[in-house]
């Protein structure tokens, strides 16, 4: 019978009792991507991973070289505290490109500000931000994007958290700043 118990030494679980991983509260000592995971919605260290990765993206397309390298030479820290190796890896690994061929164009066009097409105001970079990762219907794009900045704030020197700032546009610099 499927309702038969077959090991009756082990103490019977109740569901309302088991920690659900997603629970976790998101304090100062929790690595990047839980706080992530935890403040943005997100159900897996994967999606907060990849989400990152996106914001990160577009931050960086916001900025100079010189700006993106300062950030990035502060995120050496652990991004999860895990054993798998998909996971274990640095922030500034995160913040850095995969792609070399976008990492290396990146270094050498200037900073997607100004007039133009490819200028990337508040509402591009959510839109931006909410395509490239394919967002669930049930996130809510800027609480995602608020997560990742807190996560990364928590890892800046103060002077690096303002630098940041003076690159985003008025909303999302709002977002950054209330993070």
């Amino acid at each position: 019978m499927p309702d038969e118990a077959f090991n009756k030494n082990r103490p019977e679980l109740d569901p309302s009792e088991m920690e659900d991983r997603r629970a976790i509260i998101a304090d100062e000592n929790g690595s990047f991507l839980e706080k992530v995971m935890v403040k943005g919605g997100f159900a897996d260290p994967y999606d907060a991973r990849d989400f990152a990765e996106v914001v990160f993206r577009v931050m960086r397309d916001l900025m100079s070289t010189e700006d993106a390298l300062e950030v990035e030479s502060e995120l050496h820290q652990e991004a999860y505290d895990t054993k798998e190796k998909r996971l274990k890896l640095e922030i500034a690994d995160l913040w850095r490109d995969t792609n070399p061929l976008v990492r290396f164009l990146s270094r050498v066009r200037p900073p997607w500000q100004g007039p133009g097409i490819f200028k990337i105001n508040d509402d591009r970079f959510l839109f931006r931000v909410e395509n490239e990762f394919g967002l669930a219907p049930g996130l809510d794009r800027e609480v995602a994007v608020q997560a990742v900045f807190s996560a990364t704030k928590d890892e800046l020197s103060e002077e690096r958290i303002e630098e940041v700032a003076n690159w985003l546009p008025p909303h999302v610099r709002k977002l950054w700043e209330e993070a």
